[in-house]
Order: structure tokens, then sequence, then C-alpha cells
């Protein structure tokens, strides 16, 4: 293979995500011009790399930045600097480790093994220009309690090269900040420990603006805290976030924006202490660095599926410094300890709630959205600072399903703040702690697992579509122009709408989060648990794929979508296959009870009234029907009527590889049709 270097970097001979040719670029210098990094590379960052003042650094759909575990390279995106991450459901853009991708079968990213692992390389930070509130007075930093253009912040988790060090800094007075977008984005197994109470999060945005695009974010295993925001008023819809060393979203310094759809999985990724790899809260909110200081986190929240850790977990939302949000529309199940607590102040100086004039703690619950308390909701001459909510109180947790919190005082302060079933205007339901009430439609836990003296109960399947009391809910979002009116509790549509989460995530690639999984039933699989391969040619027992091919993989074939008649969206995807043609076809049975009869190299299992749907090339040993112009699934199989149907994928193998055929045969896949 050839190797290519940018910025001086040494030569080598790697490659990654599956690409024939792919060359690994050791990135050792700041992106100092516009540069494009492609799908057909990958990228190994070998220190905490900038993006610096006037660069976009643009990433292709489909790209892997894979890090070396022993460096733990980091990206930062610096004030007036941009990055354009925008991948797709089928290509997303993954920040990971190597030793995360040595786990992929054949470099599919869509495969991998969960690990209990971290900190193997850093995180994606951005360094906005909009206002935060930030005290660290002094000689070095004339911050005022106003809002003003010239305060700033220093980024947790990046060192100044030099005293007065800009590439660290974040914030200023422009809160129409666009530093690029991040879409369809995983960042996996980071987060790295630069010092003592000094570690990187999942994604960092500190000052960001409205003008950045985020949406369609993974963070998978992180050190430290998921998402942190510190002021800023960038907007954020469809993230998930699975075991975080410490919060999993955290909002700091005067936050003024929105988030909509979101998956927050309570769990570890190391063997530490809470905080530093077993997780904290699940929100934790910290109004102002000084808690009189302006601006202060005032935010609202609407979709949000919660699930804690029900035996040594931290609270559902902590409240710190003046945090003034809105919750709606979400799901609060397995929280460990309170799902409201009131923890004043953060521990670092700040004065709490009530101090120097503000609001009181109870005062904060019972005030409107837009009254004018000591300090006016807009500051003189900033009409719209405090835009991101248009109703209710300053803070409340409305219209949203507890289910199973089961801490003896896990509603105690959320009782007395008006949060939790008693007060009639809030809409609230407590599902109460049976499984037959569960608002969600399935959770898989492992075993009790110990970690230092925490007893940790990992999550390892889930459906999240609602269920039960979170089906329907009071009231919805607003159609404002960011947030989607949706009728539902948590952070995902009913019935059979494909999840967000599907194709592009790690939780998907480790099969956590199996792509609608009430609509297709896998079967017939060449592992040894049905009817004999060819020639003993079988797969590991529990891989769910077909025969072993050429490759020595067995050829997987996975369903996307709805299958509905009147919204079809099903796609067929194959993966793990030779680069040749395959075949896509539809049966009406499955073939001798499920198990398959020798075909080829493999076992047919899609039997009765063949179809052939379409022929495609594979790329990277996958391809997938339909593409572009190609019927529907339903338009092309003929169906008309609720059914089931049956479906495989043929393609070209070897010759004489096992039998004297040319050709195998994925695992098959039974589809429920409705109307």
């Amino acid at each position: 293979m050839n190797s290519k270097s940018i910025l001086g970097a040494a030569l080598i001979g790697v490659g990654i995500a599956g690409a024939a040719n792919a060359a690994e670029i050791l990135v050792t210098g700041d992106i100092t011009t516009s540069t494009t990094w492609t799908a057909n590379n990958t990228y190994n960052l070998q220190t905490q790399i900038y993006v610096v003042s006037g660069a976009t650094l643009t990433i292709e759909a489909g790209t892997v930045i894979a890090s070396d575990t022993n460096i733990g390279g980091s990206l930062a995106v610096t004030r007036g600097a941009q990055l354009i991450a925008n991948g797709t459901a089928q290509n997303p853009i993954i920040f990971t480790s190597k030793a995360d991708v040595a786990t992929w079968t054949g470099g599919d990213p869509k495969t991998g093994n969960w690990r209990v692992a971290n900190n193997e390389w850093g995180n994606v930070t951005f360094c906005g220009t909009g206002y935060v509130s930030e005290n660290i007075n002094g000689a070095m930093v004339p911050n005022t309690s106003a809002p003003s253009p010239t305060n700033y912040g220093l980024m947790e988790g990046l060192v100044e090269a030099f005293p007065g060090d800009t590439r660290v800094r974040y914030g200023g007075g422009n809160d129409d900040d666009d530093s690029g977008t991040l879409r369809y984005v995983s960042l996996r197994f980071g987060g790295k420990v630069v010092g003592l109470g000094n570690e990187l999060n999942g994604l960092s945005l500190g000052g960001v603006g409205r003008g950045t695009d985020i949406d369609h974010v993974e963070i998978m295993n992180n050190v430290d805290d998921g998402i942190e925001i510190w002021g800023g008023t960038v907007n954020l819809k469809y993230v998930s976030i699975w075991n975080i060393g410490d919060d999993s979203f955290d909002i700091d310094q005067g936050w003024r924006g929105k988030a909509q759809f979101g998956l927050l999985v309570q769990g570890y990724s190391s063997v530490a202490g809470q905080g530093s790899g077993v997780g904290d809260n699940c929100f934790e909110m910290d109004g102002a660095e000084q808690s009189d200081y302006q601006p202060v986190t005032t935010g609202s929240i609407y979709n949000f599926t919660v699930i804690g850790q029900p035996i040594d977990g931290d609270h559902g939302t902590a409240w710190r410094d003046n945090a003034r949000m809105q919750i709606h529309n979400s799901i609060f199940m397995d929280i460990g300890e309170q799902v409201v607590k009131f923890d004043n102040v953060d521990g670092d100086g700040g004065q709490g709630y009530g101090f120097n004039g503000t609001l009181s703690w109870p005062a904060t619950w019972t005030t409107d959205y837009n009254a004018v308390p000591v300090r006016p909701n807009d500051p003189v001459g900033l009409p719209g600072f405090y835009a991101s909510q248009t109703s209710g109180k300053l803070a409340e947790i409305k219209d949203c399903v507890f289910f199973r919190n089961q801490f003896g005082s896990a509603y105690t302060e959320a009782t007395a703040r008006g949060a939790y079933p008693g007060n009639g205007t809030n809409n609230n339901v407590d599902a109460g702690n049976l499984v037959a009430n569960m608002p969600i439609r399935s959770l898989t836990r492992g075993p009790v697992t110990p970690v230092l003296a925490l007893n940790m109960v990992p999550v390892i399947g889930l459906d999240p579509r609602p269920a039960g009391a979170a089906l329907v809910s009071v009231g919805q979002a607003p159609n404002d122009g960011f947030f989607t009116p949706a009728q539902y509790r948590g952070g995902f549509a009913p019935d059979c709408v494909q999840s967000w989460l599907d194709n592009w995530t790690a939780s998907f690639a480790f099969g956590f989060t199996p792509a609608n999984n009430a609509m297709v039933t896998e079967y017939c699989f060449g592992d040894g648990s049905g009817a004999a391969c060819p020639c003993a040619n079988s797969s590991a027992v529990g891989d769910n794929v077909g025969c072993l091919s050429s490759l020595g993989l067995g050829g997987k074939l996975r369903a996307t979508g709805c299958p509905s008649i009147s919204a079809d969206t099903v796609a067929l995807q194959g993966s793990q296959m030779p680069n040749s043609s395959a075949l896509y076809f539809q049966g009406t049975t499955q073939q001798a009870g499920g198990s398959g009869a020798v075909f080829g190299d493999g076992k047919r299992c899609a039997a009765g009234m063949v179809i052939r749907l379409g022929t495609k090339n594979n790329s990277a040993g996958a391809s997938r029907y339909p593409v572009g112009a190609d019927p529907l699934v339903s338009v092309r199989g003929n169906i008309t009527a609720p059914g089931t149907r049956t479906y495989q994928c043929w393609y070209r193998n070897a010759a004489n590889f096992c039998t004297a055929s040319t050709f195998n045969l994925t695992n098959g896949l039974e589809i429920a049709w409705t109307l």
C-alpha cells in the first residue's frame, strides 16, 4: 500500500476501514489552510491538532479517524475556524481508536465489539465566539459580570502551549457564531486524561453559536462527560450518549440553546471512580460560573430518553448556580438517586441560587420564562438574549413519564418543585415499577458488575421506541424552525418508524440497538446452529450470518426502514461479501422450516414464490437495495396486502472455494409488512 503524510508526518503502511488501497495519514500539525480529509484514506491524530482561525477542515462522509491508543491525539476547532463533517446514515464519520478498529469485521465500521475502555484517543472540541459567563477575573483575564464580547474562558482539556495561547480560548459577542457542521458523527472510546481533574469530554462546545449545525452525534464510552457545553447558543438534535465516565449531558456558563431527540444511557467505560470512568449525573446543569453573572443558563429540551443505573447510578438532573432549564416530553427511568437534585453550587467558588438578589431555587420554578427578575432577562442592547424559552416557567419538568426510579428519595425534590405527579398542570405520568408498564419497547441488562465499590448493570439491548404512557404526550415542541412537533414522550418515534440510531452508531454496530427488531426476524444462519453448510464452512455460532465464503466471513443481510406498504422505506443491506455481483431476492416462505437447503457454498432460505428484486455490485464488500431510481421493495415484490415475506442475498464467490460452485448466500430475513 501507498502511505501518505501531511504536515511532516512519517510514512507508514497501515490501511483501515476496509478500503482496498486505503492509506493512513498521520496528522502531526495544526490545520492552517482549508483542507479536506477524504474517505479513501484514514487519519491518525498524533497530538492535539488545532484548526486555526481562517481555516476550514472538511471531512467527507465515510471517513474514519482512528488514532493510536498510546498517543491520544485530539482535534480542536478554534475561534474563527470551521469543521464541516457531513456524514450520512449509510456512511458516517467515525472518530475512534485503532484498538476499536481492530475489532471490526473485514474493516466494516458497522461491526465491532464493545469493550471496557476509554482514554484511547482525545476528542472533538469547538471553540466559538458566543457569549459566555466565566469569572476567571484578574490581570490575565479581565472578565465582567455583564455580557461582554471580551469575556472568554479557557477550554477544559486543552493546555496553553505558551502564555496567551488564544487557540484554547472560547467566547465572544457573536451568538450567531458558525463553527461548522457535525452530522452523523460517532465518537468512540475517547476522552484523554490531560492531568488531574483535567480530562477531555466526548464533545466539548465552548461559546458555540446557533449558526453551528449539530445533529446525529453519538458518544460511546468516554472518560469524562459525554457532551459538555459552556455558554453560547448552539442547538443540538439526535444525540446518543452511552457509558460515560462522568455526566452524560453537562451544561454550564450560560448556555441559551435548545436540544431535541436524545438518548442518555448511564453505565461505565473503565474500572475507575464515579466521574472518571463510571457515570455521574444524567443531566448536570450549571447556570453561570458565578451565579450572579450573565448570561445564565436558560435552555429548552424536548424528547429525551434517559436511562440511569438502578443500583449505584447518580441523579437524573442536577441543578446549580441559578440554572434555568425546561425539560419536556421525556422519559426518566431506572435513575439511581434523585430525579431532581438541588446541588446549588458546583464546588468551584460559585455562590448558588439567590446570590446577590438573583432568584432563589423555589422561585426559579414559579417564575414565568419572560418575567423580569432583579437582572432583566434581556440585557440592555441585547434583545432576544434569552430566546430559547417561549412559554412556561424558567425551570420546569413537564409532560414526562417516570418509571422504576426506586431510590428512597427519588422524587422528594421533584415533588417539592411540582415536577412530579401531584401537580396536575405538569401532565407528568408515574408509570410505576411493573415491567408491563415500561415506557420503551424493551431493555436488556447484563449481569451486575462490580466496578470498584459500585455495582453497574450495563445496558446490552435496547429498543428505545415508546410504549405505554410514552406513546402519546399532552403537549409537543413548538414549530419554531428548530424544534420538530412530536406528540410522544422520549427521543424516538413510535410504531415502525426507523430508529435514528440505525446504521451509523456504535450501539447499532455492537448489537445494542438492532434495526426495527419488532418488524424484522433474522433466520437461517450458517453458524452451525441450523442445517450444515456444504463442506463444514460454518461461521462461528452466534454470528447470525451466512455460511463462510472465500473471504473467511459469512455474508450478512440487514434491513432498515419501515415495512409499511403505504410508506415503504425498507432498505436491504448486504455486507461481508466479496467485491462481486449480489442479487437481492424475495420469497413468500422460509425454506425447510427456516434451516435452509444446501445451495452452492451456502444455504437457500427464502422460498415459495421467489422474485428477483435487483442485482448490485459490491463495494468494500457491501451493497444495498433499493438505490436511486430502483423500485421500492414492496413495489418490486408485488406486496399489496399485510403479511410476511422472506429475503436473502446471493453473491458471487471464488471459484471452487467449497463445492464446485461460484456463489454463496447471506443469512435470511423475515419481514412483517403492514398497511
